[in-house]
């Protein structure tokens, strides 16, 4: 099992509270606990996920705050979105992952996380000049893995 950082996690926490500030929005106890079980949850989650989890756990959170603190979280730039080809978004927290990307295999659904390359560097400047206020970004590839090309 994967320990969390209390150091980082305390750091986020002070993000996420600068946005709420900013953005004119209250801390609420839901907010806190939403947070806090995103905080706990180590790789990919789906809102789903998270709110399954919440009800497990006990903790008084429907599921549409679930939904709307994710979409603070997103906002704080405390968690990233990605949608792996579902028609549900998958998240994971930015603070205890290094840049990466995603490729998927189509038959068997595995992922493959690879090292971002700064990629970035080259889009960034073209949307900042266009006015677009990056949150983040992500590249997949789709194929197929070296199991699935094993297999007759």
């Amino acid at each position: 099992m994967l320990k969390t950082n209390t150091h980082l996690v305390h750091h986020e926490r002070t993000r996420f509270l600068e946005y709420l500030t900013r953005a004119g929005l209250r801390v609420s106890q839901g907010r806190e606990l939403v947070f806090s079980v995103v905080m706990a949850t180590h790789g990919h989650f789906t809102a789903e996920e998270l709110a399954k989890l919440c009800s497990q756990k006990k903790l008084n959170v429907s599921r549409a705050t679930v939904y709307r603190v994710l979409g603070d979280l997103l906002e704080a730039g405390v968690i990233r979105e990605t949608a792996f080809g579902d028609k549900h978004h998958h998240f994971e927290h930015v603070y205890d992952e290094k840049p990466h990307h995603h490729a998927q295999c189509v038959r068997c659904h595995r992922f493959i996380e690879f090292p971002d390359r700064k990629e970035d560097k080259i889009y960034h400047p073209y949307l900042k000049k266009q006015g677009f206020k990056i949150l983040g970004h992500e590249m997949h590839f789709y194929g197929i893995c070296r199991k699935c090309q094993e297999k007759p």
